[in-house]
C-alpha cells in the first residue's frame, strides 16, 4: 500500500474515533448526574452497550469513508466526502445537545436530521462503492434506535 494510502487509512478511521471520544469526555459526567435521574423508556439498553457499539460503528464508518476517500477525485466523491462529514459534525454534536446541555427535544430535531444525512451518505457512497454503503447499514440502524431511544426521553420527561 502507498504511503498515502496509510495515511487516509489512519486519518479516516481516526476522524470518528477521535469524535466520538471527545464527545465522550465532555458528556460523560451527564451520566451519573443527569441522564440516570431521567424517566427512561423501558427500551432503553444497559449504560455499558454504548461505548462497544459506537466504537465499533466509529471504526466501520471509518473503513467506509477510506473506501470512498481512496477512490479517484470527481465531484461524486466530493459530495460524499461533504455529507459524510456534514453527517459527523451533527453525530459529534448530538452528544452535547443531549447530555451536555440537556436539550432533550432540540436534540430529537437534530438526530432526525442527522438520520436523513445518513441515508443521503448511504446514497452517496453506494454510487461510489456499494461495499461503503452496505457497511453503514448498522450505523443507520443504531441511529435509528437512537433517535427512538431520544423521542423516549423527550415524550417521558
Amino acid at each position: 500500500m502507498k504511503k498515502s494510502l496509510i495515511l487516509k487509512f489512519v486519518i479516516s478511521l481516526l476522524l470518528p474515533l477521535s469524535l466520538g471520544a471527545i464527545a465522550g469526555m465532555f458528556t460523560a459526567q451527564a451520566v451519573p448526574e443527569w441522564y440516570a435521574t431521567l424517566n427512561q423508556p423501558s427500551f432503553n439498553p444497559p449504560n455499558w452497550v454504548f461505548g462497544p457499539v459506537w466504537t465499533m460503528l466509529y471504526l466501520i464508518l471509518g473503513f467506509s469513508f477510506f473506501l470512498i476517500w481512496k477512490q479517484e477525485r470527481s465531484k461524486l466523491r466530493n459530495k460524499a466526502i461533504l455529507i459524510f462529514l456534514v453527517q459527523m459534525v451533527l453525530n459529534f454534536g448530538w452528544s452535547f445537545l443531549f447530555f451536555y446541555y440537556h436539550l432533550i427535544g432540540f436534540a430529537l430535531f437534530e438526530i432526525i436530521i442527522l438520520w436523513a444525512s445518513i441515508i443521503g451518505m448511504i446514497v452517496m457512497f453506494y454510487k461510489i462503492k456499494p461495499l461503503a454503503a452496505y457497511l453503514n447499514v448498522p450505523y443507520f440502524l443504531w441511529v435509528t434506535f437512537a433517535t427512538i431511544l431520544n423521542a423516549g426521553y423527550y415524550f417521558l420527561n
